[in-house]
């Protein structure tokens, strides 16, 4: 890692993961909605995203060609983000492990689930699950989706960002931002999670889950990979206001959990039932049709909505609430 200039003040970092990766599938569940302030991708094709790290925040800048990763990262979180950039990327990622899964589900009886999932990972060879090993930066934006639709969630999600975030370190797109610390989410005063769209019972969850940011980020990296994750939901699961479903987005994106499903979520059961069954079905149906995936059911889940079955949509949409307006 070496600076690029004094002026900019930058560090650099080139690593050539493993086998194949695919940036917009591994990168894309860190983006919260169209207008996240912490991400953005340029028409150059590349990444941007900020972090608070825990040297500071920083800005990272991610490219690749040729089957090499080139990362540039500015501000005093700059080496940690270059630091961890192949665990972003999945270098942690146990494919080796999932395929024994896949071997284990078709002689355990589901050998037609098992090769469907097996064409769709060969559809998408570089999907991996990566890890951002920041608990509490995952945490806030997956409270915020709790229970509402997506645009809700973004908009308040913006909202915060702008009014109490950082500028992002280095040459960074405009309105780039870095998320609040946990001390500064604990001192937002109620008025401005109102402003945000953001009620109270959200507002609680995060406030809380501040004051615990240093206990939660000390689950990672995992100290034994699905023993570490474990403990990881216990200890979040423990703190009020967060459930199966905000856990396990938690720790898909700091953890890299490949066993994490998303229980809960509006969608996931439909689309994993349909695809499967050729019916939508509810979440405990959705759990026993990968069970015989345990260890990879996130993977094997995020792989089937990939895979462009979905359910005919007969049923009411989710409406879009205002908060704001309460």
């Amino acid at each position: 890692m070496t600076p690029t200039g004094a002026a900019e003040r930058a560090r650099e970092r080139r690593w050539r993961p493993a086998g194949a990766l695919d940036l917009v599938l591994t990168l894309s569940p860190h983006q919260h909605g169209g207008g996240d302030p912490t991400w953005r991708r340029t028409p150059d094709g590349a990444f941007w995203r900020t972090s608070r790290t825990p040297d500071g925040p920083g800005t990272l800048r991610i490219t690749a060609a040729a089957g090499e990763v080139f990362g540039q990262a500015w501000g005093p979180g700059a080496e940690w983000l270059l630091e961890t950039l192949p665990a972003l990327l999945g270098a942690d990622d146990d494919i080796s492990a999932f395929a024994d899964t896949l071997a284990r589900a078709a002689a355990s009886g589901a050998a037609r689930t098992a090769a469907f999932v097996g064409e769709l990972a060969a559809r998408h060879p570089g999907l991996r699950v990566g890890r951002s090993s920041r608990v509490f930066e995952a945490l806030v934006p997956a409270v915020l989706e709790q229970k509402v639709v997506g645009m809700e969630a973004w908009r308040a999600w913006r909202r915060l960002l702008r009014t109490y975030g950082d500028a992002a370190p280095g040459p960074a797109p405009e309105g780039m931002i870095v998320i609040p610390s946990p001390e500064t989410w604990r001192r937002i005063p109620s008025w401005d999670w109102h402003r945000a769209g953001a009620e109270a019972v959200r507002a609680r969850t995060i406030i809380n889950a501040a004051a615990h940011a240093v206990k939660l980020e000390a689950t990672v990296p995992p100290p034994s990979g699905a023993a570490g994750c474990a403990e990881a939901d216990r200890l979040l699961r423990a703190l009020p206001g967060i459930g199966v479903w905000t856990s396990a987005e938690v720790r898909q994106r700091a953890h890299g959990d490949p066993d994490a499903p998303s229980v809960g979520d509006f969608h996931l059961s439909g689309l994993v039932g349909y695809a499967l069954t050729g019916r939508k079905v509810d979440d405990a149906a959705m759990l026993e049709l990968l069970e015989p995936f345990r260890g990879q059911r996130h993977r094997v889940a995020w792989l089937i909505t990939l895979s462009g079955r979905r359910p005919p949509a007969r049923g009411p949409r989710m409406p879009v609430r205002d908060y704001r307006s309460f």
